[in-house]
Parts: C-alpha cells; structure tokens; sequence
C-alpha cells in the first residue's frame, strides 16, 4: 500500500517515486489521484484564506509539477469528480475548469466540442467576474493566464475554423450550430467590458495624482478587497492591444494601452510573460506604422531585461516560451533597424547580441536587392504574430480553407513598404556624407533629373516623418534635412 506525503502539491511513494501518465492504464475522467486531492483541497483553502503567496507557490509549482508527472498525455479529472472535494464551490469550479482547458491545449489537440465548451466556461467565469461580488485575490500571474490564453484560444478557434476545406460534416454541422462560440463581437465585448467594468482607466488616472495605489501595489489590494476585476480589467487592455495587432488594426492595437503608459513599470512588468507579450505586440504594432524609432526603443529595453533576467526563469514553465519570444523580438529589431539605422538607440550587450545573430542578413538588406526581399521576408514571417480572420466561413458556397490569407496580406503590405523604403537607400547615404549639397549636384550623383529628385526626397520627409500616438510629428531619421529654394541646396542636419 502506497503512502502519500503532500509535497509541492505531488504524490510521492515511499521509494520516492511519482507515478506518470504513462504507468496510467488509459484516462479515467472520474478518477481522482490522492496527490490530486490534496493538490486541490489545499488550494481551494488558501482561495478562501485569500493567501496570494501560497495560491501561487500551488499555481506555478504544484500545479505544473503535478502536470508534468500525471498528466503529461492526459487530461486533469473532471470537474464534477473533483467538486466534491472542494464542497461543491461554484467559482473554484469555474477557475479548475479554465486550468484544465488551459493544460488541455498545452498538452493535447483539443476537440471542437471541447473548443466549444471552453468558451462557455470563460463566458461563465467573466460573467460572474462582471456581475457578481468576487471576494477573493488571485496571483497576477494567473489573472495574466486567464487573459493570455483567452484570446490564444480565440486565435486558435479562428485558424482553426479557416481550415474549412478538411471539416468532417460533423464539425461543419456542429459550426453552424455554435456559431457564436469564440464570436469576434463577444470576445471584444468581453475583453471591453472588463476594461470599463473595472474602472481601471480612471484608476490608473488617479493614480497619476497620487490618489490610488494600484502599481505600487502590484494591483493587490491590502485591505481585504478583491483584486480580481481591477487586474483582469488591467490586462484586458494588453489583451486587446494583442486582438487588434492579429486582425492588423495596429492604430485601435496602441489605442488601447494608451492608459498603461508603456515607457514607465506597470502591473503589466509584475508579470514575465505579460511584459513580453506587451511590448512584442506594442513594438511590432509601431513597426507596421513605421514608427520606427518607438519600436526600436522598446524592443531594445524588453531584450536587455530579457537578458539580464533570463537565467531566474528556467525553472519557469514560461521559459520555453520566454527564449522563443526573445528571438522573434530580436529578428523584429533587426528589421527595424535596417529599415531606420537608430543602432544609437541600442544597448551595446544588446547590440552585439544583434549582430551575431543578424549582422550578415541586416548589411544585405540594407542593400535592396533581391536577396535583400527573400530576407526581409523570411524574418517578417517568422517573427510575426499569427494573423487571424476573424469573419465565419459562408458554408453556401464551395468550401475553401482561408487560414493564410490575413497572414497574406499583411506580408504584402509589408514588403511593399520596404520596397517603397528602397528609393530612400541612396538619400540616406548622401544625408550621412554631406552637411549641404545643391539639388543639382545630387540630382547628378543619383542620375535622375531634378524634379524626380524632389519628389524622392519629399517622399523620404514623409516615409522618416509619422504621427505619434500624441498626434504629433515625429522624426525617425538619424539625420534630416531642409531644401532652401533660394540657392537651391540642400542643408543637412
């Protein structure tokens, strides 16, 4: 007879071994492990104890451990095999459920009904988050996860519905019939909702003259309140500054964090996956609006935090997901950079990180040929975000997968702005070479006439000029210039 000891949430044999997944004879639903048991009656506990610090230590640790040692190829029981043990709770079944469709989507292919049923749980959780009285407080790690991984499964509904072609009929029949699960408007709605049911705009306004303490706080509240709404809301905004960049809506993507205020510590950098996640999307939202220099700046502080950091999060379960992001992040300075040559703006460990990684590519594409494009491309797709299409299949018509086609677009938009960016190429060598030239000179140097070479060079005031998110225009040149039409030259600054 096995005996158990409670530690870290895991069963543990008297040799000291953990059963796996593997020594399981098949997935039973209604069977709960002891370890399981205890995991949850302990966690259950501290939710109602409101001990933040435990719920934690048992939502990183335990929960992953126990993940990894039980359930690496199946699913966690029920949540009607456990209610029991946690006196039938409405709410923790609600946060067990929206754990187990999480670990189900890392681990395994989830069904569409289970797709489905995930939706309807996060309808039922938010729901009661909105309209009802929350007396509890969560780590911000995992109020963070609830909102991350809410729209990963909205992205991953939609792609998955856009690969309509090799639907069975009874997934098409089961489409048609829950065609309002993982609906653009409600996953909006939603994400809206707790942005304003929260107040945490005003919040966050107040706080500016002194009169709240949420960042100092982490978002936790001291005084026996709840944090919940105020941190979900908080995060929504992240949320939806992610939904806009998948659909390519980068102005509504920055609009939506503008109460955050990026360039200063947040909530948001409480949390490792939250702050990267934040200034990936932020960062490649201001590159699609060739707001070059904003990107390259923030782009640069997530890398060097990154890299001053990294080595205290390898036991974290994000950590995979961390060094994943780091080099999608680096190949976007890496396209910023050569379409905005700003390296000043750059750390120098993080620099060199840059050049061993992409020295070679970068100095080709700065040079615009062909080879320059290939790269361009392939950079570009694979550090982007996986777009999405967000409208339902029409199932009147000939069914045709369209999963690629936003992916598609934003690829040619994007190309077609560094292929505009060509002509600025040999402008940008003059600027750095001289401090004044006459347009006549130069309209010689680069063998075009001279009313060509105003309009290449109006072109480059408009392609280095952008409206911030102040509404004013800012400058992403390293160098700029003005044309006195008087002696006809060209003054560089």
């Amino acid at each position: 007879m096995a005996l158990y000891d409670y530690e870290d949430g895991v069963a543990v044999y008297e040799d000291g071994h953990c059963p796996s997944a593997a020594a399981q004879s098949g997935y039973d639903p209604d069977f709960v492990h002891d370890s399981v048991k205890s995991f949850l009656v302990h966690l259950y506990r501290h939710i109602r104890e409101k001990n933040v610090y435990e719920i934690h230590q048992m939502y990183e640790t335990s929960f992953q451990t126990l993940s990894e040692r039980l359930f690496k190829e199946t699913p966690w029981p029920s949540v009607d095999a456990v209610a029991p043990y946690v006196d039938n709770d409405h709410v923790f079944c609600l946060l067990y459920r929206e754990m187990w469709f999480r670990h189900l989507y890392a681990r395994l292919t989830p069904t569409l009904k289970q797709r489905i049923d995930s939706w309807d749980n996060y309808i039922s959780l938010f729901q009661l988050v909105l309209h009802g009285v929350v007396n509890m407080q969560l780590p911000n790690q995992w109020l963070w996860d609830m909102v991350d991984e809410f729209v990963y499964q909205f992205q991953s509904f939609c792609q998955y519905k856009a690969k309509i072609k090799n639907k069975t009929e009874e997934e098409i029949e089961l489409l048609r019939q829950f065609d309002q699960a993982w609906n653009v408007y409600g996953v909006l709605n939603f994400l809206q909702a707790l942005v304003e049911k929260s107040t945490i705009t005003q919040i966050l306004e107040r706080e500016k003259d002194g009169l709240e303490q949420f960042t100092a706080t982490d978002g936790y509240d001291y005084n026996g309140g709840s944090n919940v709404l105020k941190v979900l809301g908080y995060f929504s905004m992240a949320g939806l500054l992610r939904v806009h960049c998948l659909f390519g809506d980068y102005h509504t993507a920055l609009k939506c964090l503008l109460p955050i205020g990026i360039t200063q510590q947040g909530v948001y950098t409480s949390v490792i996956g939250s702050h990267i996640t934040t200034i990936y999307h932020y960062g490649f939202a201001n590159l699609m609006l060739r707001r070059y220099t904003d990107a390259i700046r923030e782009f640069n502080k997530i890398l060097f935090y990154i890299y001053k950091t990294k080595q205290f999060h390898q036991k974290s379960p994000q950590y995979e997901q961390i060094l994943k992001k780091n080099e999608q992040i680096y190949a976007l300075l890496a396209i910023s950079i050569s379409l905005c040559p700003q390296v000043k703006l750059v750390e120098e460990t993080v620099n060199s990180q840059l050049r061993e990684k992409y020295g070679e590519k970068m100095i080709r594409m700065q040079r615009y040929d062909d080879e320059a494009f290939s790269i361009y491309d392939e950079l570009f797709s694979y550090a982007c975000p996986k777009f999405i299409t967000p409208s339902a299949p029409c199932f009147e018509e000939p069914l045709v997968s369209y999963n690629q086609d936003a992916y598609r677009l934003q690829l040619k938009l994007f190309l077609y702005e560094v292929k505009q960016q060509q002509l600025l190429s040999n402008v940008r060598t003059f600027l750095n070479v001289y401090s004044t030239l006459s347009i006549g000179k130069l309209a010689s140097y680069m063998e075009v006439d001279e009313p060509t070479l105003r309009a290449i060079l109006m072109t480059y005031k408009h392609k280095t000029h952008v409206v911030g998110s102040d509404r004013r225009i800012i400058s992403n040149a390293d160098v700029d210039f003005y044309i006195d039409d008087v002696c006809s030259s060209i003054f560089f600054s």
